[in-house]
Formats: C-alpha cells, structure tokens, sequence
C-alpha cells in the first residue's frame, strides 16, 4: 500500500522533468524569457502600459471627461442617441397591458417599446392567443402601435380581429389620456 503512492510521486516527477526538458532550457520551467534583457524588457513595457494607463485615469478624475469628449453630466442634457430615453407612448403601453390584461406577460422591454405576452384565453372565447406588441413612436396614434396576434397553433388570427383589439387599445390610450388631462 505504502508503495502506490511512492509511484504516484515518482510518475508525476517525471512528467514534470520531462516538461521542462521541453522548453529548450532547465533553468526556465514553463517557458518564456530566458536571458535577463528580454525579462527587463518585458518589465519596462509592462511599467510604460501600467503608468499611461494611470495618466488617463487621473485625467479622468481631473477633468471628468472622457476621451470621446463626454462627462457624467451629458447624461442630464437632451440628446438625441436613442439609447439614453425612452420613446414610447404611456398611454398606449398602459392601454395594451390593460386590454389584454388577461394574456400572461413574458417579456416587457419598456426601452425598446415591446411587449411579449404568453398564450391566454379572452373572456368568454374559446381560442387561446398570443400578442407580440410593439409601440415604436410616442405620438399617441395609430402608427404608434404595431400588435401581432397569434392563435395557439402559431397561425395569424384575422385582420378584423387584429383590427378590433387595435382600436381598443387606442380607444383606451385615449380614454387614459383624457383622464390625466383632467388632473
């Protein structure tokens, strides 16, 4: 028993001198420079990368801006990069959760104005459908919304179908606008 793991430690010797006899020189065990220049060489670009990366850094801190000529405080003002606001219209986001309140949500993305609902039951229907809404713009319009409907089988519902739970939404958008309008 006593000579199993004596063969282990031998096995794993070797395997390491045979490595290291690998890399062209016994002195360097897992390769890389082997003569002092190279490794001084090495230090001194590791030093030069390390200190300009800590200049710009307490330019940073200095001045607050950024290379690109951007500071913390252009979050504030008003811009046009699509990224930093959201351009959807509430009433008709609130108008499509509250009309097809009875389809379960999967995914909401308020940024980039989709809503993504599982399959439900509408009250007192029998089909199962699925709705893939999309506002895009935020005009309180009909161009602003873009819905997708589809029956549990993954076929399109009909237009007037589509129509009727369109013009809902946007009857309740405006129902919602009028509402807070009177505020």
């Amino acid at each position: 028993m006593s000579l199993h793991p004596f063969l282990r430690a031998a096995m794993f010797g070797a395997a390491v001198f045979s490595l290291t006899a690998c890399g062209g020189s016994m002195g360097r065990m897992f390769g890389g420079p082997s003569d002092v220049e190279s490794v001084r060489a090495a230090a001194q670009r590791n030093n030069d990368a390390e200190y300009e990366m800590r200049a710009q850094q307490d330019d940073l801190v200095r001045t607050g801006v950024r290379d690109n000529g951007s500071s913390f405080w252009d979050l504030f003002n008003k811009s046009d990069d699509p990224n930093t606001k959201v351009e959807v219209n509430k009433y008709i986001w609130n108008a499509s959760l509250d009309i097809l309140s009875f389809l379960p949500v999967e995914t909401v993305d308020p940024f980039t104005g989709v809503i993504v609902t599982g399959y439900g039951v509408p009250p007192g229907g029998g089909q199962a459908y699925r709705a893939t809404i999309y506002v895009q713009d935020p005009a309180l319009d009909a161009r602003s919304l873009k819905l997708s409907l589809q029956t549990r089988g993954g076929a399109s519902v009909s237009r007037d179908t589509q129509r009727a739970v369109e013009d809902a939404i946007l009857t309740r958008a405006r129902q919602l606008r009028i509402r807070d309008s009177k505020l």
